[in-house]
């Protein structure tokens, strides 16, 4: 038997936490597969630079384009270009269309597996109908749809009306022992200044996570404090310049986006986040590994993620939570060594890639053609 020839139809493939994730169970495939992908903004492809150089993947130019106004001649093309492969993986809202052309596309075509990950800004209060409704109406020919949290395995099934059977569940996984030793230097422009408590995030600069909010938590600390925020997008200016109102600038490090977040996340001492919407973030999961406490809203999955001793941290007001852990060093260390532990009992990557190569095995017909 020889490699199944797998497409991925992505929103975008930058280098973000479902591209990562994506990266990662490509490269555990390794020469059992050949992919082929496709991103709706097709300049975007950050993470290709991540794909091991052994493993066989291609980014063709002329795939019939993901995003425009949905019609039939769009989804024609796009079904027949399915044709080509073994299985389709399709991933989010942005390629939402590829699920519809599936479904619209008759007799003949590869099974369809779609993975949803969560919502943008336009999303985070509530859901938008006209998209709940596109995606019952899209979903039906699925083989499975994917989900990382509880939330969207509940929103799978009482809002998208999906059957048990279709919904699965898989929890994000990273390779947590790689946390446990941080390299000193791994954050440009950042040095630890003594008695200085150093609070830190990694997050895509988008309105969503609502970053401004965070800064503004740390001007109000009553203990010093440097904010730390790794990550790129469209509102750094806006973040920076929250700052500067706060007089908090000079506390302030933004060193872009940095790969190998092993390196650097625990040289933070409280991990926060400040987003309106999130489902099971990988940052966190990461957070946890390094043996950090963590501050943050009570959106998605966050407070079930961390550790008992740390949920009443979790949804109460942002600056309570990280005045709290900035002037308890106990309390910072004990709620740290707990996250770790339950990062490391349920979160650990090999679980996620041994449920990632079955659900694809199982999809081909043979839910073992991947095991080890």
């Amino acid at each position: 038997m020889g490699p199944a020839h797998i497409l991925h139809l992505h929103s975008t493939f930058s280098l973000g936490g479902k591209e990562a994730r994506a990266v990662r169970i490509i490269n555990d495939l390794g020469d059992a597969v050949r992919h082929t992908i496709v991103s709706a903004m097709p300049d975007a492809l950050g993470a290709r630079e991540a794909i091991d150089p052994g493993v066989s993947a291609d980014f063709p130019r002329d795939a019939p384009p993901l995003a425009g106004r949905p019609g039939p001649g769009r989804f024609r093309a796009l079904a027949a270009y399915m044709r080509r492969f073994d299985l389709v993986l399709t991933y989010n809202w942005g390629a939402l269309d590829g699920v519809m052309a599936h479904r619209l596309g008759g007799r003949g075509l590869p099974p369809i597996i779609h993975h949803e990950d969560g919502f943008n800004a336009d999303e985070a209060e509530r859901l938008k109908p006209t998209r709940n409704l596109y995606r019952r109406l899209a979903f039906p020919t699925l083989a499975r749809l994917v989900v990382p949290s509880r939330r969207l395995e509940t929103i799978a099934r009482e809002v998208w009306k999906q059957p048990e059977e279709r919904v699965a569940r898989i929890a994000n996984g990273i390779a947590v022992d790689r946390y446990a030793d941080p390299e000193p230097g791994a954050i440009p422009g950042f040095a630890r200044r003594e008695g200085e408590i150093v609070i830190g995030t990694v997050a895509g600069l988008r309105a969503v996570k609502d970053l401004p909010r965070l800064v503004r938590a740390v001007a109000q600390l009553s203990t010093p404090a440097r904010l730390v925020i790794v990550g790129e997008g469209p509102e750094r200016d806006a973040i920076a310049a929250e700052a500067e109102r706060c007089d908090i600038a000079g506390r302030l490090v933004m060193p872009g986006f940095l790969d190998r977040p092993w390196r650097y996340v625990g040289l933070f001492d409280i991990f926060a986040l400040s987003s309106h919407s999130e489902q099971f973030p990988i940052s966190l999961v990461e957070a946890m590994a390094a043996g950090q406490p963590v501050a943050a809203p009570d959106v998605g999955d966050v407070a079930a993620m961390v550790a008992t001793e740390n949920r009443s941290l979790i949804g109460s007001d942002l600056v309570a939570s990280l005045d709290k852990l900035a002037r308890d060093a106990d309390l910072r260390a004990s709620l740290g060594a707990a996250n770790r532990a339950k990062a490391r009992a349920e979160f650990d990557e090999r679980r996620m890639l041994v449920e990632y190569r079955r659900l694809y095995g199982s999809a081909l017909g043979n839910s073992e053609r991947f095991a080890r």
